[in-house]
This record gives C-alpha cells, sequence and structure tokens, in this order.
C-alpha cells in the first residue's frame, strides 16, 4: 500500500515542478499540490485506523 502512495507523491511532486516550470501550466501546478496533499492525507489516515484496528 505504502508502495503505490509514494508512486502517487513522486507523481504529484513532478506535476508540479513541470507546473511551475512552465508558466502557461501553473494550473497543473496547482492541480498537483491539492494531490499531494491529499494523498498524503489518505495515507494517515489509512495508518492511523489500522493502527486503532490492531
Amino acid at each position: 500500500m505504502w508502495t503505490v502512495l509514494l508512486l502517487l507523491l513522486v507523481a504529484w511532486v513532478v506535476l508540479s515542478i513541470v507546473g511551475f516550470v512552465f508558466e502557461g501550466l501553473l494550473w497543473l501546478a496547482i492541480i498537483g499540490i491539492v494531490l499531494f496533499v491529499g494523498t498524503l492525507i489518505f495515507g494517515i489516515l489509512r495508518q492511523r485506523a489500522k493502527r486503532a484496528k490492531a
């Protein structure tokens, strides 16, 4: 599970960097940041739920 989340986080970082490098793609940077934060929160919540069960 963490492998998939890490791959998604890396993908979102790359998307954000590309968005900031090319000024016309600023919207891509914003989407990348939002998805990065969303994926990070999702992973943290899953980890906490897993600990609560055990």
